[in-house]
């Protein structure tokens, strides 16, 4: 698979689950909290998007031969050097990286305020994200 398929498949999989997100933002946060279906879907599609986007990130900077990151974060940094993403997404992409580990690993501190708000506000840095790669020449 090329470079370029790789992308396409990341920004493929990162809009997939944006759009299977979307579908749960009709729930309340106390239902998200407490009904341990959603809870879990919500969770998982949540760090499913995180690494998606991610992913994406480090298959950019491989396809452009960018000095390559030596962390998650590293990643987005990367794309503000090079003038790929401002400074305000960066910030907000690392500290998407940053739930991601969370929920990876630190399950059990799993704020729901957090959840909720990005759930309900933060995929919209996702799609700014997503836009900004996609109106590269």
């Amino acid at each position: 698979m090329t470079k370029l398929a790789v992308i396409e498949n990341k920004i493929s999989a990162v809009k997939k689950y944006l759009k299977i997100l979307d579908g749960y933002k009709k729930h309340s946060r106390k239902e998200i909290e407490n009904d341990l279906n959603i809870r879990g879907a919500v969770e998982r599609y949540l760090y499913l998007a995180a690494q998606a986007t991610i992913d994406l990130a480090e298959s950019l900077i491989a396809y452009k031969n960018f000095r390559k990151p030596t962390t998650m974060s590293e990643a987005f940094y990367i794309l503000n050097e090079e003038k790929i993403i401002p400074a305000e997404l960066t910030a907000k992409m690392v500290g998407l990286v940053g739930f991601r580990n969370i929920v990876a690993h630190d399950y059990e501190k799993i704020d729901y305020d957090i959840v909720y708000d990005i759930l309900q506000n933060r995929l919209e840095d996702i799609k700014k994200f997503l836009t900004k790669l996609l109106n590269l020449k």
